[in-house]
């Protein structure tokens, strides 16, 4: 392996058009037996943390069992209404094609580094084609780690190479911190809430409007 892509999902390669919340507060009604009023902030936050603080948002106890029960409901639910995702969401554009570029390329290995947990993300992958690009193997998700540079530390072990060898794409402030914080090397993509400026004032070493521009993507991630 020459060089391992770390893909942020939510707003980098997907959007769910708001499907994605709905699961959230169904599997957290189901696990703690009241509606969702609120959520806490979810941009480039892992599950643990947006669930610890929406519980706190509600006057509630978080427990590593209450997050394995909510973990279950949640990838169940994303199971449940995986055509629905499908229907009302999509991939982001130019996502598709440079990941089958990528992934044609020798030496180059795909995976995920997000703080959904791997349920979720397989479903959200899986829903619009992009499933078969990764090594799901090597990835890093929600249950991994609480915070974004732990989550990319657990992905590099997984795939044993250096953080030289590496490079993330994300698409908020905390994705750029997560990859710094590591030591990869960090192109940012302005489609989620965060603009172009702020993701440079972060550090990201490359900032893109999207990904639609294929052969500009390539240069950029496999030089």
């Amino acid at each position: 392996m020459s060089l391992l892509v770390l893909w942020d999902i939510d707003h980098t390669l997907v959007d769910t058009r708001g499907v994605g919340r709905e699961l959230w507060a169904e599997a957290f009604e189901e696990v703690t037996g009241q509606p969702m009023r609120e959520q806490a902030r979810i941009d480039g936050s892992t599950e643990p943390v947006i669930l610890r603080e929406t519980l706190e948002l509600h006057g509630l106890e978080d427990s590593r069992a209450l997050f394995e029960g909510f973990a279950q409901a949640l990838g169940a639910a994303h199971v449940r209404r995986a055509a629905e995702l499908r229907e009302r969401g999509h991939a982001l554009p130019g996502a598709p094609s440079l990941l089958s570029e990528l992934a044609a390329r020798d030496g180059i290995v795909q995976t995920v580094v997000t703080g959904n947990i791997r349920a979720a993300a397989e479903v959200k992958l899986a829903a619009f084609g992009l499933d078969h690009y990764m090594d799901l193997a090597l990835g890093a998700f929600g249950e991994d780690a609480d915070e974004r540079p732990g989550l990319v530390r657990t992905a590099l072990g997984r795939a044993q190479v250096p953080a030289a060898s590496a490079v993330l794409v994300g698409d908020t402030p905390a994705d750029v911190r997560g990859g710094l914080a590591a030591g990869v090397r960090v192109v940012a993509v302005a489609t989620g809430r965060t603009n172009s400026d702020e993701l440079r004032a972060a550090g990201a070493a490359d900032v893109v409007n999207n990904l639609a521009d294929t052969e500009r993507m390539l240069k950029l991630l496999a030089g």
